[in-house]
């Protein structure tokens, strides 16, 4: 009999070992938790989402909707929790944050054909299942990566993520926040904090200042340009926080309908309403800092933390010289790897990983229809086109990437012409030009015409 073993119960984790146990394939789930927890961890339960609790744009025409559209079709667990557990968050899709890994927890350990083993594994030798899948995410240290980078035999990468505060909502003055979607984007579901010119450029000059984590003496400091912390983005120029997370387009002041110098979001973090979670704020800064720089932003001078931002290091292979086709690696036909330790940058981009992997290996073993796999594997998908960024990446210079529409193949003139006929949308434009780029990937998955125009129209 055929085993196979799913190593880390992440986000990629647990969707690869739900996809192989949906196809009736018996596995072998293990991770370390309940009994040992990463520096970075808090809850016990699997999935656990470690930086902020939005899942990004839910979107028909943006990239990471679409992602969001795909894994749907594939009936997705990480998905299906994430609809189970959400919250308002404008046309972001954000979850509470202890709820949705305890969705994800008890599917897993209710499913007939997953066994769950704690187990903190040292070394890839130690795995002697025929088929083994790799998903111990970004924060993989010690023994169990040193095996992984000798077994990769690529040079050490890494680059530092951090996580932003939370805030208890008593300590906010809602005389000063205010709820608001920018643009007006569903019923206002952040809290707004304004600032002036003045408020502004004595917040900028004062994170400059603030006491830093500095990293260790033999670590070089890589920070992943797609989650600077707050620090280093004000570090980039005077308005470099204005065009980035303190942007004050599309929200004006109750009021007056003028626009504010910048302002601060804050995103609902649990069902209470009792947690909001600073957008866009990750941080190094010490913890005593966090409370003295912070409570500058207007409504936030008693602002109490239920949890301090936070640093840590996240590692990941070199994918181009490591890995094949959908996360096999090239070295060993019957080893995978996915998640975020693979180069794939995000939440949902993790999931996706998992998901194809998992597909993959089902599709060898009979399980799978290889011409469905096919239609997932191609650039014509988010999901295919993450797969295709980890191994066509220049390996010298190898960095994490999220989903973007430039990961998929090209739209031609004739295309878009076609869907023009077809779809008969009033766009124009790159509004346009992005809806047919979901468009195509959901055809190309099997979805026929009318399912599309019905999906684009409930966002509509």
């Amino acid at each position: 009999m055929t085993t196979i073993c799913v190593l880390g119960a992440g986000l990629a984790g647990s969707e690869a070992a739900w996809q192989l146990a949906e196809r009736g394939l018996k596995v072998r789930l293990i991770d370390m938790k309940p009994e040992t927890l990463s520096p970075a961890h808090s809850d016990p339960h699997f999935a656990e989402l470690v930086c902020s609790n939005s899942l990004r744009s839910g979107k028909f025409a943006s990239a990471s909707g679409l992602l969001k559209y795909e894994l749907r079709h594939f009936s997705s667990l990480i998905m299906e929790a994430a609809d189970a557990t959400r919250l308002p968050a404008g046309g972001a899709l954000a979850v509470d944050r202890e709820a949705f890994p305890l969705y994800i927890s008890e599917r897993l350990k209710q499913h007939p054909n997953i066994e769950l083993v704690c187990e903190q594994i040292q070394d890839l030798n130690d795995l002697t299942d025929d088929y083994r899948l790799i998903a111990t995410g970004p924060l993989t240290a010690g023994k169990l990566f040193q095996s992984i980078e000798k077994f990769s035999g690529a040079d050490n990468l890494y680059f530092f993520d951090a996580a932003a505060p939370l805030i208890e909502d008593s300590s906010i003055n809602k005389e000063i926040a205010f709820m608001a979607s920018r643009y007006e984007d569903g019923e206002g579901d952040y809290l707004n904090c304004p600032m002036d010119a003045k408020q502004y450029g004595e917040f900028r000059e004062a994170l400059l200042q603030a006491d830093k984590v500095v990293p260790r003496g033999f670590e070089k400091e890589l920070l992943f340009e797609g989650c600077k912390p707050i620090e280093a983005l004000a570090e980039d120029g005077i308005d470099t926080l204005r065009f980035g997370p303190l942007k004050p387009v599309g929200l004006p002041l109750p009021g007056t309908g003028e626009e504010a110098y910048a302002v601060v979001q804050l995103r609902q973090d649990d069902f209470a309403h009792n947690l909001w979670n600073m957008v866009g704020f990750q941080t190094r800064l010490k913890f005593p800092e966090q409370v003295r720089v912070f409570r500058m932003i207007p409504g936030l001078e008693t602002a109490e933390f239920a949890r301090f931002g936070v640093m840590h290091r996240n590692s990941f292979i070199c994918s181009p010289r490591v890995l094949s086709t959908n996360y096999r690696t090239l070295k060993d036909q019957k080893l995978f790897f996915a998640g975020q330790i693979t180069g794939v940058e995000g939440y949902l981009e993790s999931t996706a990983s998992g998901l194809l992997a998992a597909l993959t290996l089902a599709s060898e073993l009979g399980k799978y229809d290889p011409k469905l796999l096919a239609r997932a594997s191609t650039r014509e998908t988010v999901i295919g086109g993450l797969a295709n960024y980890v191994i066509s990446a220049s390996p010298d210079n190898f960095q994490p990437l999220k989903a973007n529409f430039s990961l998929l193949s090209e739209l031609g003139r004739e295309d878009i012409r076609a869907y023009r006929q077809r779809y008969g949308l009033k766009l124009r434009g790159r509004a346009e030009r992005r809806c047919y780029y979901s468009i195509r990937s959901l055809e190309t998955l099997g979805l026929e015409a009318d399912q599309i125009k019905e999906l684009y129209q409930q966002e509509s």
